[in-house]
């Protein structure tokens, strides 16, 4: 049998008048890679070379495929048409009475080292000790999990509020057996210990198990896991009773003293006494689209909706979309991708992000070559890809930008999905069959790209 990239590579080496055209414009359908690949589910893509034209290569283009993280590329674009670049989440501390109320501004990226800033100017200005300390969210709405079907402990299905610390994601080590876990918000410079959450190791079928109680959270984990020494993520569920916790044991290391901190659920009027202000929307969403952070994804979607629920934020989004002339190949549930009931076509992706996407400087935020992670550098394409991955179980997307050496660029939407597959395992973390199809579907994308360049 002839190998995979011999022939790809021999059919991109065959002269143009071999398929039929003037040998000065020679173009290979992507159908190609699709055939030799042979992925299990359906494969769905579209390549536009120019606004406003037709595609210039496309199969199943108007297929409503789930959109996985590429979803974000779509709420990156909504964010800075409706807040600017520019904008900044400010997180204040104010002084109502006998009260010191740390108040969130809804700041996604908010760390421990941006509230260990916060609290030594507040130190520096000589506040007196409060008679209570008070920690309040409600900048935006409350959502226990941004995605309720997954498994409750993936860290990135946390909490949301108006207050998020570390992406609201609590850093759990143990030693062997088990013993001495310890739980930290950690960060880059300061990672003191959360007092308000617990781990133990316990005898039960499940990985994990979690309970909540009004000041704390507990979380148990399977002694069958923990044998050896390591370390994990956990989400966070109370996040503002997190923040607090946290911020008191920086002041303290300050020498400003605060009271167990207590949540409200009304803002006082009072004086603005400390602040700090997040870095501007653009970098805040050039890290999104890198790291696919979801809990970003759903806070700068809902700040740019006003909406007080996932749902109406969705829908904004899609309306905003309609409005734009490109609402008629999605149908969104959220604005991080983690639904199973968000869908897009390759073909609504691929002029949302030729037309839109250019105009707001879209291919700048972007990852540089994203699948060099999973199959390493391709040292036989001088192509550049700027483009956002979707992965879930049994569904792997690519969507953005393909620039050849010669300076053309296009945009571009790959997906695919098992839908049986995905149906029966979402959720789940790591089914069997899914790291291998998983592999398969990029491999299958950069044939592709391969083609297309």
């Amino acid at each position: 049998m002839i190998a995979r990239r011999c022939l790809l590579a021999g059919l991109a080496a065959l002269p143009a008048a071999a398929w039929g055209r003037p040998p000065e414009k020679p173009r290979f359908k992507a159908g190609q890679a699709v055939a030799l690949g042979k992925l299990r589910g359906v494969v769905a893509y579209a390549r536009l070379d120019a606004e406003g034209a037709g595609l210039a290569d496309a199969a199943l283009a108007d297929a409503q495929m789930m959109p996985a993280s590429t979803l974000k590329a779509v709420t990156a674009l909504y964010a800075l048409a409706r807040l600017g670049g520019g904008w900044t989440f400010a997180t204040r501390v104010i002084r109502a009475g006998d009260m010191l109320v740390l108040a969130g501004g809804g700041d996604p990226v908010l760390s421990t080292d941006d509230l260990a800033r916060l609290a030594a100017g507040l130190a520096a200005t000589g506040q007196p000790a409060p008679a209570r300390f008070a920690v309040w969210g409600g900048a935006l709405p409350r959502f226990e999990e941004i995605a309720p079907p997954q498994a409750d402990h993936l860290a990135y299905n946390p909490a949301l509020s108006g207050m998020m610390l570390n992406f609201n994601r609590v850093h759990l080590g143990w030693r062997q057996g088990g013993s001495q876990m310890s739980l930290e918000a950690r960060a880059a410079d300061h990672s003191p210990r959360a007092y308000t959450i617990t781990a133990a190791p316990g005898d039960q079928p499940d990985l994990f198990s979690y309970r909540a109680e009004d000041d704390r959270e507990s979380w148990t984990v399977a002694r069958a896991a923990v044998r050896n020494p390591g370390s994990r993520w956990l989400p966070v569920r109370k996040p503002e009773l997190y923040a607090g916790d946290v911020f008191q044991t920086l002041c303290r290391s300050k020498g400003l003293v605060l009271p167990i901190p207590e949540v409200i659920q009304t803002l006082p009027q009072g004086e603005v006494v400390a602040s700090h202000s997040s870095p501007p929307l653009r970098e805040i969403l050039r890290g999104m689209l890198y790291f696919s952070t979801n809990l970003t994804a759903e806070a700068v979607g809902l700040h740019a909706s006003g909406a007080r629920d996932l749902e109406s934020s969705a829908q904004a989004m899609q309306a905003w979309l309609a409005a734009q002339g490109h609402g008629a190949d999605f149908i969104l549930a959220d604005h991080s991708g983690l639904s199973s009931d968000s869908r897009v076509t390759a073909q609504g992706m691929a002029h949302l992000l030729a037309g839109p996407g250019v105009a707001a400087g879209l291919p700048d935020l972007l990852k540089l070559n994203p699948l060099d992670e999973d199959l390493g550098r391709d040292p036989a394409s001088a192509t550049q890809i700027r483009a956002k991955t979707g992965t879930l179980n049994f569904v792997s997307n690519l969507a953005g930008y393909l620039r050849r050496p010669d300076g053309t660029q296009s945009a571009f939407a790959i997906l695919t999905a098992d839908a049986q597959r995905q149906a029966a395992t979402a959720g789940q973390d790591l089914p069997a069959g899914v790291l291998t199809w998983t592999r398969d579907a990029k491999q299958l994308q950069r044939d592709i790209l391969n083609l297309w360049s």
